[in-house]
């Protein structure tokens, strides 16, 4: 393991970048897709929140199944299913003709990917101990230098040749990480004689783990939040003005905004992290992220929205990173790597939750305060933690005394 951590720690660093480019480069586009090319003009913000959330809920009942699948035969296995069939996902999307196909395609996205948490589980549990908060930070850095890239292609793309053609080079992109993860991926041989776990037993075991339980329900409040807006950004540029030829190109630079952002502060997070405390990060990327969302309400016009949005990810940039390296400290290497799984089950329940709440929240009420409203329970979920906190030290004095 000495020696091979570090490059499996590089090959999935650009196998998870690939893979987040051609999420990127095209499912942040479905609301326009739907409107465009599926001709769906009533309830667009609902389908717009079903298309997103179902693969979703989909991901988050099958990932314990595939967790204890990883654990008995490795991980690499579970990136090269996931790789490869993310491939035949997304030239499938290009062919649909009605939004009911949409979501059948959706469903087998959810129930068959899992490429980025199946990389982060495979660095977390072969990584040495004191190494693995530094790479998972870096790993932190692969996404979002996808979400950078991807939507400045995406958008052009779909604006020169089309949003089918997008979804066809997507599926190029993310054959690339499969094939990155097949050469290059060399994972410490795993026992199959060892008797697989059972989710029920799994479940009970991180019951029992109060901090890690805790961290769980943080990831999915966190995760839920974020993906409120995901359906609702290219609507809201629309909204401002920018003509329906233009939306994908300029909601791409959006998106890109928070990319940029997450790069250029994720790694001094990384490191503020692990010299005061991670969970004094997670609470100040919440604060920061969820006063950058109720902002928003002030601004509405393409510039600002712009400007707020990286000055949101500069902040929001120490939530994943902290959530991750919390992971490692609540639990034992045994466990670890069926801790990646149910915390991909809650982050994919919360994104599942998120665009659905989103779509339905913005067919009801403007937009802008959706923000509002997300950047308050970001709040409140800071405020949770900082209780848990206080509530952990006076219960340890209590001790001593």
């Amino acid at each position: 393991m000495d020696s091979s951590w570090k490059k499996n720690l590089y090959v999935l660093w650009l196998g998870v970048f690939f893979c987040s480019t051609a999420f990127s480069m095209s499912v942040p586009f479905l609301s326009l897709f739907i409107s465009s090319d599926l001709h769906v003009t009533s309830h667009l913000s609902l389908w717009s929140g079903l298309a997103f959330g179902i693969t979703f809920l989909a991901s988050a009942l099958i990932a314990p199944f595939w967790g204890s699948l990883a654990d008995k035969y490795g991980r690499k296995p579970m990136l090269l299913r996931s790789g490869f069939a993310l491939c035949a996902i997304y030239i499938l999307t290009a062919f649909v003709q009605n939004p009911y196909q949409l979501l059948a395609v959706r469903v087998l996205s959810g129930l068959l990917a899992g490429y980025v948490p199946a990389a982060i589980a495979l660095v977390g549990t072969n990584t040495p101990e004191k190494k693995v908060g530094y790479a998972l930070g870096i790993m932190s850095t692969a996404s979002a230098a996808g979400s950078i890239i991807g939507p400045m292609i995406g958008g052009t793309m779909s604006r020169f040749f089309g949003y089918r053609e997008t979804f066809l080079l997507s599926a190029v992109v993310v054959l690339i990480s499969a094939l990155i993860a097949w050469v290059g991926i060399k994972e410490e041989k795993f026992n199959r004689n060892n008797a697989r776990s059972h989710v029920r037993d799994d479940l009970k075991q991180a019951v029992s783990n109060r901090p890690f339980f805790s961290q769980l329900i943080t990831v999915l409040i966190v995760s839920g939040s974020v993906m409120v807006l995901e359906p609702l950004l290219t609507l809201y540029v629309l909204d401002m003005g920018v003509s329906h030829g233009d939306a994908s190109f300029s909601s791409g630079i959006i998106f890109s905004a928070v990319g940029v952002a997450t790069v250029l502060a994720a790694p001094q997070w990384g490191k503020i992290g692990a010299k005061y405390g991670y969970r004094k990060t997670l609470m100040i990327g919440l604060i920061g992220g969820g006063i950058g969302n109720i902002l928003q309400i002030f601004f509405h016009n393409l510039v600002g929205f712009g400007i707020l949005r990286f000055v949101y990810g500069l902040f929001f940039a120490a939530v994943y990173p902290a959530l991750n390296a919390l992971i490692v400290q609540y639990t034992t290497p045994d466990f670890r790597g069926r801790a990646f799984s149910l915390n991909q089950s809650a982050n994919q329940l919360g994104t599942m939750v998120g665009p659905i709440a989103g779509g339905a929240l913005g067919g009801v009420i403007s937009i802008p305060f959706v923000f509002v409203l997300n950047g308050i329970l970001l709040l409140i979920t800071a405020v949770m933690i900082r209780m848990q906190d206080r509530k952990r030290a006076q219960q340890s004095l209590n001790k001593l005394a």
